[in-house]
């Protein structure tokens, strides 16, 4: 969900990655019908959603966010779409109860921004970036319990060397497990700074100087954890695609591997045949529901990442169904 600030124009916080690819890859589902619905499930400063509602004037969106102070920019931002489109504070698993309370039962489109904003990156309190010092919070939804201290100075040896494992494919998890479960007894964590050191204390110097900076697998790892990224995004996929019209479309951009490790096998899932192997002909009723508008995930080109750096770890895949659920 990476954003970079509009140049040139009035500030409403951010302008989206690949915000003209990402309407023209969901263009041929915004034309169809009467009155066409997009739910943009990481709605942040309403970017995307903006230039989708100026495009096709005859669209609906569904804005979902669950941060506040994102849904804040973006009502300001497009307010003068009025009924055009509704704003809803939830997480992006929750689409099909926001969905049903809207008194849809089918979508047309769906976008889904993965990962952290700029906005939040950029806001020392929100304990997302580990470049300056700030407190170790990193909820998306601030009124969320848990926070990344929380993990930190409660979680046992093996559930934080699980986190790290898993969530930021860190090598050295149970070393920095070691190192936080010592260092707590100490002192409770609160603040980054002191985590960052700890990382760098502990991270072997050949990796450091070929791997990245240090603390970026565990920050991610953490941010995960607090805020169940991939569980809900493992839930929220098939609920999407259950919700698409023919000749709808969702489109995914993830910024970790992760991430799209987990809309890849999906997709995969979702655009394979149903007939038995080793049968010589496809049984009737059988064939995919949904087919891959994407060969591959798509990438950031030049001028996007010229304009945008922060693009550059992007990945989009795009799926559309082409027949109605068997």
């Amino acid at each position: 969900m990476t954003e970079q600030p509009p140049a040139g124009g009035t500030d409403h916080g951010h302008i989206p990655v690949m915000v003209q690819q990402m309407i023209d890859l969901l263009e041929p589902a915004l034309r169809a019908g009467a009155a066409p619905v997009l739910v943009d499930a990481t709605l942040g400063a309403g970017g995307h959603a903006e230039l989708a509602l100026r495009t096709y004037p005859h669209i609906t969106v569904i804005g979902i966010d669950r941060d506040e102070s994102a849904l804040t920019i973006s009502r300001g931002r497009l307010a003068r779409y009025g009924d055009r489109i509704s704003f809803h504070h939830a997480r992006f698993d929750e689409l099909p109860d926001v969905v049903a309370a809207t008194g849809r039962t089918h979508i047309d489109a769906a976008l889904f921004d993965l990962g952290v904003s700029s906005m939040q990156l950029d806001r020392p309190d929100r304990g997302f970036a580990y470049a300056v010092d700030a407190p170790l919070d990193m909820r998306m939804d601030p009124s969320g319990t848990l926070t990344a201290a929380d993990v930190l100075n409660t979680y046992s040896h093996g559930e934080l060397a699980r986190v790290l494992h898993e969530y930021g494919e860190e090598r050295f998890a149970g070393k920095i497990a070691s190192a936080v479960l010592r260092e707590r007894e100490r002192e409770p964590f609160t603040n980054s700074a002191r985590l960052v050191a700890l990382l760098y204390e502990t991270i072997p110097a050949a990796t450091r100087r070929t791997g990245g900076h240090p603390a970026k697998r565990t920050f991610q790892a953490l941010r995960i954890e607090v805020n169940s990224e991939l569980t809900a995004l493992s839930e929220v996929l098939p609920a999407a695609l259950g919700l698409l019209r023919v000749g709808g479309r969702v489109a995914v951009m993830s910024y970790q591997s992760l991430e799209d490790r987990i809309v890849k096998r999906e997709f995969a899932t979702r655009t394979a045949s149903r007939t038995p192997p080793g049968l010589p002909v496809e049984l009737p009723g059988s064939g995919p529901e949904f087919a891959l508008v994407t060969r591959g995930a798509l990438r950031p080109d030049d001028d996007e990442l010229h304009t945008n750096p922060r693009s550059a770890p992007v990945r989009v895949r795009v799926i559309e169904r082409i027949e109605e659920k068997g």
